[in-house]
């Protein structure tokens, strides 16, 4: 009599995905959205399971806006063969520089300088990096926040502010920001004002 033949086991690259990939999809794509429709506004987004250190909110994130198009460039906070592996099987985003990636993932200390990061030109502004940064908590204090999807004003506990004012005084051109800490997301466009109060 034979044994019953065991499943293989998934290796940790191939695992984590969306679990209902359209679904799943789709409402990632949407709250994605709306972060920075409404910048500064705390929302949940779940649906992948990444290697550590990547949050499951970073980790959703990069399975809905990275593609083979797309360069990423993993600062060494967060940059590891495991989550290579991963990105590569679950999105196939190339790997490159600081200053040619279109996405970059890390920490705010290991993301810096962020002057470096590509901020678009006069005649393409779209071709500007989005920074993911991951954080240790998200919460509605801190910097003032101001502008285009905002009634009135919000607040967002950020880990500077003088570098997010730079970048909003290059506007139309300047980065996007997504903040993420376990399951949860905030929004932070290039023409998004700042005020330390």
């Amino acid at each position: 009599m034979n044994a019953p033949v065991q499943p293989a086991p998934v290796t940790p690259s191939l695992a984590g995905g969306f679990a209902h990939p359209a679904h799943d999809a789709a409402r990632a794509f949407r709250a994605a959205m709306q972060a920075l429709a409404r910048p500064g506004r705390i929302q949940q987004i779940t649906g992948a399971l990444p290697p550590a250190p990547l949050s499951v909110a970073a980790g959703t994130l990069a399975l809905v806006l990275m593609d083979q198009t797309t360069p990423v460039w993993i600062a060494p906070s967060h940059d590891s063969a495991g989550l290579r592996a991963w990105l590569t099987f679950h999105t196939a985003a190339p790997f490159t520089t600081a200053e040619a990636a279109h996405f970059v993932i890390g920490s705010w200390e290991a993301l810096a300088p962020v002057s470096r990061f590509a901020t678009g030109t006069p005649d393409y502004p779209d071709r500007a990096a989005t920074l993911i940064v991951e954080m240790p908590a998200l919460e509605a204090r801190g910097a003032r926040l101001t502008g285009p999807g905002i009634q009135d004003s919000a607040r967002l506990s950020l880990p500077e502010i003088a570098a997010f004012q730079a970048n909003n005084a290059l506007y139309p051109l300047g980065f996007d920001t997504f903040l993420t800490a376990g399951d949860q997301i905030a929004g932070l466009p290039r023409s998004t004002r700042l005020e330390d109060i």
